[in-house]
């Protein structure tokens, strides 16, 4: 499952597709300081957009902690969606691609194969993801679910992209989650070989 991702993708370019979409973008600390980053890993502070409660079309943008320490101390990065409500504390990750590892298709090669996933019709998406309270301070994980047709052929598991029509209901937590946590249809990702070595496990809830 993802333990990498990217977004090179300036916050003002992010911002401005909000504004399309008619979701009101509220930053309560200010502008993020979000430089170009080809590579987040667990741990990394990185842009979410949190729901704000009773405001229907409204989101809060700010910097968090991707992952919190769950019971045995490893770092929560991804979290089942299966069966779960998520009735609270959801949020989009912004993202404009993510990796995936392989074993190595050369018998001599010592590193992983890297993946990148990215949208086939937008610069950039969102990931479903919610946020918590920890003792690292607020901070975020990305959902899970079964692979569809895309990622299948490169892991059980995949994180959960979610269409630019979905994002605003995403952010309403009376929306029920079933409704929205679903593959894309195949083809709307794309993916390419890059190489590199994956960031330490940690712990999946």
């Amino acid at each position: 499952m993802c333990n990498d991702y990217r977004l090179e993708v300036d916050i003002a370019s992010i911002a401005e597709d909000f504004e399309d979409l008619k979701i009101k973008i509220k930053m309560p600390e200010g502008k993020p300081n979000v430089p170009a980053r080809e590579d987040i890993k667990i741990t990394d502070v990185a842009p979410i957009v949190r729901s704000i409660e009773g405001e229907r079309g409204s989101g809060e943008l700010v910097n968090r902690r991707w992952s919190w320490p769950g019971p045995k101390g490893k770092p929560v990065y991804n979290f089942r969606s299966e069966g779960r409500a998520f009735t609270s504390n959801r949020c989009l990750i912004l993202a404009d691609g993510f990796y995936e590892f392989t074993d190595p298709t050369e018998p001599k090669q010592k590193r992983l194969d890297k993946w990148l996933f990215t949208m086939a019709d937008h610069r950039w998406f969102c990931i479903a993801g919610i946020w918590q309270e920890s003792p690292q301070g607020e901070a975020f994980t990305m959902l899970t679910m079964d692979a569809g047709p895309d990622v299948a052929p490169y892991h059980h598991r995949q994180i959960i992209p979610l269409t630019r029509d979905q994002w605003a209901d995403w952010l309403d937590p009376a929306v029920p989650a079933a409704d929205m946590l679903r593959w894309l249809p195949q083809g709307s990702l794309r993916v390419t070989q890059v190489f590199g070595t994956p960031p330490a496990q940690g712990a999946l809830l």
